[in-house]
C-alpha cells in the first residue's frame, strides 16, 4: 500500500448533508475493501452519522460547512474525522439533558471501542477542530 490513501467531502451544515457524508464514506470504504455488510461498515455507518449530525446541529450557526476526512494510513489504521468552524469542544451533556439528546459521542465512543479504536477531538488552525475515530483495519477485509 502507498503511505496512505485518503478521501475528503466538504458538504453546508445542513440536515440533507448528514445523508450524503455517511454515503460519501461507505463508498469510499468499500472502493478500498470494506465489505458493505461487514460490522465494521455498520458501525462506521452510524459514526459518521452522528459525527456529521453534531457538524450540523451543535456549531449553531457558526459552521457554514463541515468536511469528512477519510485516511487509511500505512500501518493499517483507520481515521475517520469530520472538521467544523465552530470553536467549542464537544462536551458531556447533564444527565437530565441527555434524556433527549446529547448521547451522540457516548455513542460513538462505544462503538469506537467496540471496533478496537478511540476518539479524539483535535483543535484545527483555523479555530475550529475535527472530531477524530481512529480504528485498526488489519484483518478487517481480508
Amino acid at each position: 500500500m502507498a503511505d496512505h490513501q485518503a478521501s475528503s467531502l466538504t458538504l453546508p451544515s445542513a440536515p440533507a448533508s448528514v445523508r450524503t457524508a455517511r454515503s460519501h464514506a461507505l463508498t469510499v470504504l468499500a472502493e478500498w475493501g470494506l465489505p458493505a455488510d461487514s460490522a465494521l461498515a455498520d458501525s462506521l455507518r452510524l459514526i459518521v452519522s452522528e459525527l456529521a449530525t453534531n457538524a450540523v446541529v451543535h456549531t449553531f450557526g457558526r459552521s457554514p460547512d463541515f468536511t469528512v476526512e477519510l485516511r487509511l494510513e500505512r500501518d493499517e489504521q483507520l481515521r475517520v474525522g469530520i472538521t467544523d468552524s465552530h470553536p467549542r469542544h464537544p462536551r458531556r451533556l447533564p444527565a437530565a439533558v441527555q434524556q433527549d439528546n446529547g448521547r451522540g459521542l457516548v455513542i460513538i465512543r462505544c462503538l469506537a471501542a467496540e471496533a478496537g479504536g478511540r476518539l479524539s477531538v483535535v483543535p484545527t488552525d483555523s479555530g475550529g477542530k475535527t472530531v477524530w475515530i481512529t480504528l485498526p483495519w488489519q484483518n478487517t477485509v481480508r
